[in-house]
């Protein structure tokens, strides 16, 4: 039998250990670039760039320019992206993965959320990447963004969801719902880019980053996007309702709150009512709490905004209302809202 020092058997399987871990890593990092490589490899085609002008086309000095990125949505050349990308657009230039350059036109925008849907001019069929369903995201779920970011064109970079469920100011001073985090590095030119998951699926419309954070960035969710691009394929816009009110968030006193049999804290309170509109004709008035839209609780202006969708212009909403010592339930008809 042939004795084996002991130190000597110690280092042995230390080492026997170190290349078997080395080839477990080796395994799980081979798994990683693999799952991203696929996706790349399928929805990177449907990835596109865009040189956008804005200005007037006759005076071509005049026209200022800027780019981002899309994704093709339908191989007749639907492209989503970002509505602060070519919501003002008058001449659009794609450019494809493969090196086309064609010509678009904008279908419509939605600045609430930060999207637009763009169409190819010229008769083709492209590649299309397919949206999936954002409610299904986990955090920690790997998520790949691609786009061209600071004009380096097809650039992929990868990270996780860090959190789901945020809430994002647009450009016009709306809250966005239901917005994805995540720590894949983005920088300008990623707008209108897709974020894909791992069974390249675009989960998210990459949206914003906060200047000056480290891995903070935005997606609109894939669900918001799919509801917008209905709506503008549909109707060329999308439809809110408006009921013709200034409103702001108030606290409600535990005495009152109380009488009125209340949990919530907090409500809105109308300012103004603006003459010959749905609240007037439903009777709000100015001082009115606003605590309930047909059985939701109200608990800020932004609640109220979420609520009055496309889907209540022009029937009969319920109000709950406190008025006084009184608690009132008032039927308004909204109409649609008018874009500023």
């Amino acid at each position: 039998m042939t004795i084996i020092p002991l130190t000597d058997a110690l280092r042995s399987g230390r080492n026997a250990a170190l290349e078997s871990i080395s080839a477990e890593d080796q395994a799980l990092l081979d798994s990683y670039s693999q799952a991203v490589i696929d996706v790349v490899d399928r929805v990177g085609p449907a990835v596109v760039r865009l040189a956008v002008r804005n200005g007037d086309p006759a005076r071509a000095a005049q026209l200022r320019g800027g780019s981002g990125s899309g994704v093709i949505v339908a191989p007749d050349g639907l492209i989503l992206t970002n509505s602060h990308v070519a919501g003002a657009a008058s001449r659009i230039e794609v450019t494809t993965a493969d090196g086309q350059d064609l010509h678009a036109r904008l279908v419509g925008d939605d600045p609430d959320t930060d999207l637009a849907l763009i169409r190819i001019d010229e008769p083709a069929t492209l590649p299309s990447a397919r949206l999936g369903d954002s409610k299904r995201l986990k955090r920690g779920q790997l998520v790949i963004a691609i786009g061209n970011p600071l004009g380096f064109e097809s650039t992929v970079t990868t990270g996780v969801v860090s959190a789901l469920g945020r809430s994002l100011r647009s450009r016009n001073g709306r809250l966005i719902d239901d917005v994805i985090q995540t720590d894949a590095a983005l920088n300008p030119g990623n707008s209108g880019g897709p974020l894909v998951s791992s069974r390249g699926e675009v989960v998210g419309i990459n949206t914003a980053v906060i200047v000056g954070a480290q891995g903070i960035c935005f997606a609109v969710a894939a669900n918001t996007a799919s509801f917008v691009l209905g709506e503008l394929v549909q109707h060329g816009r999308v439809r809110r309702a408006f009921i013709g009110i200034a409103a702001q968030q108030t606290a409600i006193p535990p005495l009152r709150r109380r009488a009125a049999g209340l949990a919530q804290d907090r409500a809105v309170m109308i300012g103004t009512v603006e003459p010959d509109s749905a609240a007037e004709r439903a009777g709000l008035r100015p001082g009115d709490i606003i605590v309930a839209l047909d059985g939701v609780t109200i608990a800020g202006a932004d609640d109220l905004v979420r609520a009055l969708t496309g889907d209540k212009i022009g029937r009969s909403v319920a109000f709950d209302v406190l008025r006084g010592t009184e608690r009132l339930t008032v039927a308004a008809v909204p109409r649609e809202r008018r874009r500023s």
